[in-house]
């Protein structure tokens, strides 16, 4: 298939662009900086000469968005929402336009629309939308705000001809340089892997290579569309999931923390605490239900193969 990947320069991207490549796939990235020869520029706001990539392929994957590792200032968070709803409606409209349009379209979404829980997981069907929580800070509402005109960008396009997928994604785990297991694991080797704030609030994630996987499952099954979450079965309370990735490490000790000291590392590092506070607890209702069966649903399994890659 010809794949064509908006914003795929990016960890979940170069995850993609790498398990693709490789099956034998022709992916072409939309981007701002070209490097690679199937690398094609654009400005994520408006149709151009990239348009034509679109054109006769079989399959888009939009990644396109400004990074959330930052603080959630008022700029910043414009900026999140700016950059995912214009690349979002301008996907659609060089699809729209398409004289021979891709079957598929897949929307990066997040599990960050789901409201922060610790009673019960989040699937597609019963799982309760965030916004309105309460006792949590209220720029957590605009994150969902964020999500929501996301994917509706996306169900507003008028693209008849091609299925439209949002993809709801957790955190996906790779030993990539500078993802968020790198990221996790470098804490645990300093020590600082224990639980936030007590560890109760829940961490949900999937291996990079479920996350491909799932990928390759949604654009085959032409029954599928809407959201779906893409997400382990298995989400896991912070505490636990530290302890776990600390032991598959082989550290002894991890330092909890409390509120407070996530904020201060929080503004130091120039990242937000909503990444390490808000419980996702989410569930793929739907791909369990489609018969799509996990290799890594569980923590331990999961960990124990991204260390040993990292190490390898």
């Amino acid at each position: 298939m010809k794949i064509v990947i908006p914003g795929g320069t990016g960890q979940l991207g170069t995850i993609l662009n790498r398990a693709l490549t490789a099956a034998g796939h022709d992916v072409v990235i939309l981007t701002r900086r070209p490097v690679h020869d199937r690398d094609a520029p654009w400005d994520a706001e408006s149709l151009g000469p990239w348009a034509k990539e679109i054109d006769g392929s079989d399959a888009v994957i939009n990644l396109a968005g400004r990074s959330v590792n930052c603080r959630y200032t008022p700029d910043n968070l414009r900026a999140m929402m700016d950059s995912r709803v214009r690349s979002t409606r301008v996907v659609g409209e060089a699809i729209a336009a398409a004289v021979r349009p891709p079957r598929i379209w897949l929307q990066m979404s997040t599990a960050t629309l789901y409201a922060h829980r610790f009673d019960a997981p989040n699937d597609e069907a019963t799982g309760m939308l965030g916004g309105a929580e309460p006792g949590v800070p209220g720029y957590w509402a605009y994150s969902v705000e964020i999500a929501k005109a996301w994917e509706r960008a996306q169900e507003q396009a008028r693209t008849p001809h091609t299925r439209k997928v949002g993809m709801r994604a957790a955190m996906v785990m790779s030993p990539d340089r500078g993802g968020v297991f790198d990221v996790l694991l470098r804490l645990a080797r300093l020590g600082l892997g224990g639980p936030i704030a007590g560890g109760a609030q829940y961490m949900s994630w999937i291996h990079d290579r479920d996350f491909v996987r799932a990928v390759e499952f949604l654009i085959g099954r032409d029954d599928l569309a809407g959201p779906v979450n893409l997400a382990a079965p298995a989400p896991v309370p912070q505490g636990a999931f530290m302890r776990v990735l600390r032991a598959a490490w082989g550290v002894p000790v991890g330092l909890p923390a409390t509120k407070w000291m996530v904020e201060l590392g929080a503004f130091a590092l120039r990242s937000d605490t909503e990444l390490l506070l808000k419980s996702r607890r989410v569930v793929p209702g739907r791909l369990l239900e489609a018969g799509f069966s996990f290799d890594y649903p569980q923590w331990p399994e999961a960990v124990d193969d991204l260390v040993r890659r990292v190490r390898g």
